[in-house]
């Protein structure tokens, strides 16, 4: 690395370093570099751009300008004075662009956990429902509002201490896979099993530390031929004494993620209850299988791909399908009838096939409105003809229902 970077500052005579945060780590080991190699270049960084606070692009700006000012100025543009007319008002887009909410990704699999929260708070009543950091963190966030505090990466669980124990309803918590192995083992979980805490704890196990990339962690169920995977979560909580752990292996099932919160929150069982909800991170699952899928599809062989709909005719237009999922593949769409005005849900082109609408539709006892269809490419001959065929009759029983329509549109 250190040649690498001589090389780089070979032939200048200043150079910018761009670190955000402190201490200045790196700007100090490079100017380690330099002095050790007998370099004459001079080395900027902080005293140009701020020591604290995050680099925005104002930020960024004012500060590269400040540094081409001083070793490069011809490199600026050449300053042109203000005209004397008033410049063109710039429009304010907040009141043409809609405001949208950072959220989970499509068929995220921690979007049924808590949805499956709202349906058991609607039977339990408001729970006190403390979060953790991660992408659960945007289960906080409408159409969801759930986690009310957020302590720190893997202290979800201890930070519901204070509220453990007396209350009507029994305190539950939340935290991610890549929290528990950091810091939520041995700070939140031990202290629950050692105190016998009477809460629940969610664990959102996505198969990775999703929130910063997808790295690996303990309890990847990938092959890592310089980590060590593959450690169940289960079998950690059984070594320090937490008897009462239940393993949701498809969260995507929302009645049954919600019949097993009822069940945490009800049972008589003492101690600490522990839902291990897992399902993995759609995003790390559609780039391992997106590639795949395509250079099949290259090759010819046959793939099936899930794709949901809504049926205009069955949607009642009461949207509490979108309010409990919140996915974003879900919109509105105006019908072209004069009879019905409010918009109907419509699924988009985003769709990745997850079924998590379908099945807070069914958890939640809406309106039957979804349906799945299996795009399928490379079909069988056999296949096709079917296809062929099966257009043929409904193109046929569509002119035959278009023929008794009755028509009040003439003209005399």
């Amino acid at each position: 690395l250190s040649s690498e970077f001589l090389e780089f500052c070979d032939g200048k005579d200043q150079v910018l370093v761009i670190e955000e945060g402190q201490p200045e780590f790196i700007e100090q080991q490079l100017s380690t570099f330099l002095y050790r190699a007998g370099s004459s270049v001079k080395l900027r960084g902080k005293g140009i751009l701020p020591m604290a606070g995050e680099y925005t692009g104002q930020v960024m700006l004012d500060g590269i300008t400040a540094f081409l000012k001083d070793a490069a100025p011809q490199m600026l543009p050449a300053l042109v004075r203000a005209p004397n007319e008033d410049r063109p008002q710039i429009p304010d887009l907040s009141k043409t662009v809609p405001i949208r909410p950072p959220g989970f990704c499509t068929g995220c699999p921690e979007r049924p956990i808590f949805a499956a929260m709202k349906l058991v708070q609607k039977e339990t009543g408001k729970l006190q429902i403390s979060a953790d950091i991660g992408c659960h963190l945007f289960g906080s966030l409408p159409p969801f509002e759930i986690g009310g505090a957020t302590m720190g990466y893997g202290l979800g669980p201890a930070a519901n201490a204070a509220f453990d124990g007396g209350g009507e309803r029994r305190p539950v918590s939340i935290i991610g896979d890549g929290g528990f192995w950091h810091n939520g083992l041995s700070s939140s979980f031990t202290n629950m099993a050692f105190n016998k805490s009477d809460g629940v704890a969610v664990i959102v196990d996505n198969f990775y530390s999703a929130a910063t990339g997808g790295q690996d962690v303990m309890s990847s169920r990938a092959d890592n031929p310089t980590k060590a995977t593959k450690h169940p979560i289960t079998k950690a909580l059984k070594g320090i004494g937490i008897d009462w752990v239940r393993q949701v292996d498809r969260t995507y099932d929302v009645g049954h993620m919600r019949d097993v919160l009822r069940e945490a929150l009800t049972t008589d069982a003492p101690g600490p209850k522990v839902i291990v909800a897992s399902s993995e991170c759609m995003l790390n699952k559609q780039r391992r299988e997106k590639p795949l899928a395509q250079q099949a599809i290259k090759q010819g062989r046959r793939v099936e791909t899930p794709r949901f709909g809504v049926d205009e005719d069955v949607c009642t237009g009461d949207h509490a399908c979108i309010r409990l999922s919140g996915c974003p593949s879900l919109s509105l769409k105006k019908l072209d009838d004069p009879l019905r005005d409010d918009p109907v849900a419509s699924i988009d082109q985003s769709c990745v096939g997850c079924g998590n609408c379908g099945e807070v539709a069914d958890a939640a006892v809406l309106c039957p409105s979804f349906y799945r269809a299996d795009v399928v490419h490379n079909p069988s001959r056999w296949e096709a003809r079917m296809a062929a065929f099966r257009a043929r009759v409904i193109g046929w029983l569509q002119s035959r229902r278009a023929a008794r329509r009755l028509d009040f549109g003439g003209t005399a």
